[in-house]
């Protein structure tokens, strides 16, 4: 692989939706990225776009993130680059839909859900930290669902919190990095849709209005924290 000195940044969850949206932007400014998702057509066809956008390197990586293996060829991508400027946890999973009440949620699903949104993100970052240069930043995607207790969002929300609370921890413990816990707010993806079937979702925002407020926290000197996308953007 050719040295090159752009920035690189992993993104998780980018065949679709905000994540994608997010590598749309980062490749148009030459940035390096490895991105992932579950469905290797989606991926494949996310993965031709930014090539086509942007002047730095794209590799595409199918997989799911709660897999070990999968997680190891993130890594040896980012060990081609050499070090890691941004790392982006956007991968999740809503769990059953229409989602259930907690009294009545199946707990091998909720395992899975945890899985994916709680424990991979961590799993995923102690993997790269090696890469992670101090000033680094880490995005991690949550939701007012981890702060707000709403009907039928047990399951979906309390996995949110549990990474909201997670990812206050890791920036206590490191300083040298910037450690972001973001909700992106509503937005019309296909995961919104799985949460609300059957109901007209088309007068939320696409994703692409939640990345300006991303962008803010990655090229600007933001303290570690909890921030709301759509807000970041009302500052002056």
């Amino acid at each position: 692989m050719p040295t090159t000195q752009a920035r690189t940044a992993v993104i998780t969850g980018a065949s679709r939706g905000l994540g994608l949206a997010l590598a749309r932007h980062l490749a148009r400014e030459g940035w390096n990225l490895i991105i992932d998702a579950r469905g290797a057509d989606a991926l494949e066809e996310a993965r031709a776009e930014l090539v086509c956008a942007g002047i730095g390197h794209v590799v595409a990586l199918a997989g799911d993130v709660t897999n070990a293996s999968h997680r190891q060829a993130i890594e040896s991508a980012v060990q081609e680059f050499g070090s890691l400027d941004l790392l982006v946890n956007n991968a999740s999973i809503l769990g059953p839909s229409p989602q259930p009440f907690l009294l009545a949620y199946p707990l091998e699903t909720l395992e899975q859900v945890y899985r994916t949104n709680v424990i991979a993100p961590l799993a995923l970052t102690q993997a790269l930290q090696q890469y992670l240069q101090p000033g680094a930043v880490v995005i991690n995607i949550t939701s007012d669902a981890g702060v707000e207790a709403y009907e039928g969002w047990g399951g979906y929300g309390s996995s949110k919190a549990a990474l909201e609370q997670l990812s206050h921890i890791l920036a206590a413990e490191n300083s040298q990095l910037r450690v972001y816990w973001v909700d992106p707010g509503d937005m019309r993806t296909q995961m919104h849709q799985e949460a609300f079937p059957g109901e007209d979702i088309s007068d939320r925002p696409l994703p692409e209005e939640s990345v300006p407020g991303l962008l803010k926290l990655i090229e600007g000197i933001y303290p570690s924290g909890r921030y709301q996308a759509q807000a970041l953007l009302k500052e002056v």
